[in-house]
């Protein structure tokens, strides 16, 4: 598949400042007039790429994290600029019982599931977690160091007993609030999607999730960019498969 064009979807603007640096993208303005996204573009190896972040709440005056923005960001964007690959970069809770470590940069493999849609019906239940696929990426993976885990998207920060309970039926191995989100508009368009997400924080670990999430967040958005800079390089150069 040739890439000719990448969109990203961020839902922080923290996490998107290294990125947006990292790439040398420039502000465009909002992606839409009436919604709070903005966008930032530019050509990167020959690839042009723009990078989406949700923008900020007008009524809470906070970044608009969480499923509901990014599948809106992602649905705008792609009726915007029509990508060749949509990539969902951020930051995201890793576990120690599957080797995950602070500042560790995965990407999501073989597919992005949702671990909060508990939807106990028939044939309701495996819609709830979604199982949205993922390009291929085990090359990339291999030849880049980056680890590779099923990516599990929830609402909220904590992790509940049920959260647990529904990502051990698919090995979750990293916990995140968008990546299934923009993965499930990605699948229904029959774009190309890759979700690529920085450790902040051991969710299995002894301190607590928010303080570590905080404490890490600025050097997990350095490794995110850094290495989302390596891997649009690569893509603008290789076959996944």
């Amino acid at each position: 598949m040739e890439i000719k064009s990448i969109s990203i979807i961020v839902a922080m603007q923290q996490e998107a400042n290294p990125i947006i640096s990292a790439l040398g993208l420039v502000y465009s303005g909002k992606i839409s007039e009436q919604l709070p996204m903005l966008n930032y573009e530019g050509i990167t190896n020959g690839v042009n790429v723009n990078l989406v972040t949700n923008g900020i709440c007008p009524t809470y005056g906070i970044d608009l994290v969480a499923s509901q923005p990014s599948i809106l960001s992602t649905y705008v964007c792609v009726e915007k600029r029509k990508p060749s690959l949509i990539i969902n970069a951020g930051t995201a809770g890793g576990f120690k019982k599957y080797g995950a470590n602070i500042g560790d940069v995965y990407l999501g493999s073989p597919h992005v599931c949702f671990h909060d849609r508990r939807i106990n019906l028939p044939g309701f239940s495996e819609y709830g977690m979604g199982f949205y696929t993922t390009y291929p990426c085990e090359v990339m993976a291999k030849k880049m160091a980056l680890k590779t885990g099923v990516v599990s998207t929830g609402n909220s920060l904590d992790f509940s007993d049920d959260d647990k309970r529904v990502m051990d039926t698919y090995k979750g191995s990293v916990k995140d609030m968008e990546a299934a989100a923009v993965g499930w508009v990605a699948n229904l368009l029959q774009i190309p999607f890759i979700a690529v997400k920085a450790i902040t924080d051991i969710v299995d670990g002894s301190t607590p999730t928010k303080d570590e999430f905080l404490n890490n967040l600025e050097l997990a958005s350095e490794n995110l960019a850094a290495q989302l800079a390596k891997i649009v390089c690569f893509l603008s150069t290789n076959d996944l498969h």
